[in-house]
């Protein structure tokens, strides 16, 4: 499956590795770009879902980046910067900027700015395949090999974010968060239940959610 990515473009370390551990505690897949000619590289080889990006790099403007991106892209790009005055920010969203954040920020409201641009831009696939497992997101209906199912509402939201975040652990947070859509307080048992419903479902399909204890669950290859 050809996983969708978050190209983060940043020059500094520190500021990368925070922003990568981060998001992929959320569950997003990310690439890391320190100049603008490693970001092309990513972009040419695969185009992001989204581009978090700084402006001041090593070899070059993000501003440069940007606008050329433009000519050819509607990529969500978030700007992520030290400049940070009204024409800073003016001069970036003129460039073709669709939000705009200057440092220092917290990650949560990064985040929130991130997933904004994610749900204005998201179109929704007539169809999501992986392996012999199909999902037809209008209906909110799955198949293992041409059979159905017989899915719930909620164990359909639950193996569509197993599909797309395949081999990797999601916690109980981040699942609870996408299917019932609202931060998890004290249900922790309502994921586990669910988890429960879809592994009997899956049964025959050659797939398996697994337990990780302290980091969630990981769907992959029984």
């Amino acid at each position: 499956m050809d996983i969708e990515y978050i190209l983060l473009v940043e020059d500094d370390p520190a500021v990368q590795e925070n922003n990568k551990k981060m998001m992929e505690r959320r569950g997003y897949t990310v690439r890391q770009a320190f100049t603008i000619a490693e970001a092309w590289d990513h972009i040419n080889e695969k185009a992001p879902r989204a581009i978090v990006l700084d402006v001041q790099l090593p070899d070059g403007s993000g501003l440069d980046l940007l606008r050329e991106l433009r000519e050819t892209s509607s990529v969500p790009i978030l700007m992520l910067t030290a400049l940070s005055t009204p024409d800073d920010v003016i001069r970036g969203l003129e460039s073709g900027g669709d939000s705009y954040l200057p440092k220092p920020y917290k990650f949560n409201v990064l985040i929130s700015h991130l997933e904004a641009l994610l749900r204005r831009s998201a179109t929704v696939p007539e169809a999501i395949i992986y392996g012999p497992i199909k999902l037809i997101p209008t209906s909110n209906t799955a198949f293992i090999d041409g059979e159905d199912m017989m899915l719930a509402q909620k164990e359909f939201a639950l193996l569509q974010q197993f599909v797309q975040y395949p081999e990797r652990p999601l916690s109980v947070d981040f699942l609870y968060e996408k299917v019932w859509g609202q931060p998890m307080y004290q249900d922790a048992n309502a994921v586990k239940n669910q988890v429960y419903n879809l592994r009997k479902k899956l049964a025959g399909s050659g797939y398996i959610i697994s337990a990780e204890r302290g980091a969630g669950y990981s769907f992959e290859r029984e």
